[in-house]
């Protein structure tokens, strides 16, 4: 994986840089495995506008990923590594040996024609998911169970991974991308290697055109508004704004939002950095 940096021959390419993408081998998704996505370009059910800074953009389709990894004690080839629009990550389409094809997300390194496989106990090498009670310590690991059976849902993004800490009982100690430790049961699957795609940090867009392509509107400043419109907003000449907080009023810049009554709050034994 590698980025490049565009020679400046328009104003759009001065200072851009772009994913080298050496990593993708098709640019043409698995038909069998893309579904229609729906925008609501902000506007609820009536057509009036709730979200602000949301619409137009490129029309995609979703490809269904397998975040559950269920099929057991079946090893699957790896055939291509695709691009995905819908998330930072690359994914990789898997075709197992009865001819059933799934997109996972791809791991860095992921090779075509590789093996993976999900199982109770296998070898700890880059794609294979097992649970985390099977996994050596130490072990970097990405795509991640909150609760057995639910499908990943931490580190998923490009570049991301967690560490397998320590084993205590049901309980597995993970040290998160964010800095935060938690604990987890060790029945959670959990999918070795780190996420691919980790250059996506490094892409500089160029133009404010691109961010419209992806679907995001010209956002306002809120120290440019009214009062009327934003807690930071009026005052006279170019007023800094006071304390920056959201529209409703909630502080930012390091206000602790989460509730000290939250029932998962003892399976954190380290909060994530400021």
């Amino acid at each position: 994986m590698s980025v490049r940096k565009l020679k400046p021959i328009t104003p759009g390419q001065r200072g851009r840089v772009v994913n080298g993408n050496d990593a993708i081998t098709t640019d043409k998704p698995e038909k069998s495995l893309l579904a229609p996505k729906k925008r609501s370009g902000g506007r609820n059910n009536s057509g009036r506008m709730t979200s602000r800074y949301i619409g137009g953009g490129h029309k995609k389709r979703y490809r269904i990923i397998d975040f559950k990894r269920d099929r057991f004690d079946a090893p699957a080839a790896v055939k291509t590594i695709e691009y995905d629009p819908n998330r930072s990550a690359f994914i990789a389409l898997i075709q197992f040996e009865d001819g059933e094809k799934r997109y996972i997300i791809a791991q860095s390194g992921l090779k075509v024609g590789q093996k993976v496989v999900s199982a109770e106990k296998a070898q700890p090498e880059i794609g294979n998911a097992m649970p985390l009670e099977n996994i050596p310590l130490g072990t970097i690991i990405s795509c991640i169970e909150l609760r057995p059976g639910q499908g990943a849902t931490i580190a998923r993004s490009a570049g991301a991974f967690a560490q397998l800490m320590a084993r205590d009982g049901r309980f597995a100690t993970i040290k998160l991308p964010s800095g935060e430790t938690r604990m987890i049961l060790t029945t959670c699957m959990a999918t070795i290697g780190t996420v691919s795609n980790s250059d996506h940090q490094l892409v500089v867009s160029g133009k404010a055109g691109r961010s419209r392509w992806l679907g995001r509107r010209p956002r306002t400043r809120p120290v440019a508004m009214n009062p009327v419109d934003h807690p930071m907003g009026g005052g006279e000449g170019r007023a800094s704004g006071g304390h920056p907080r959201s529209r409703n009023g909630i502080p930012a810049k390091g206000y602790r939002t989460r509730n000290k009554n939250k029932a998962s709050n003892k399976y954190i034994i380290e909060r994530r950095k400021k």
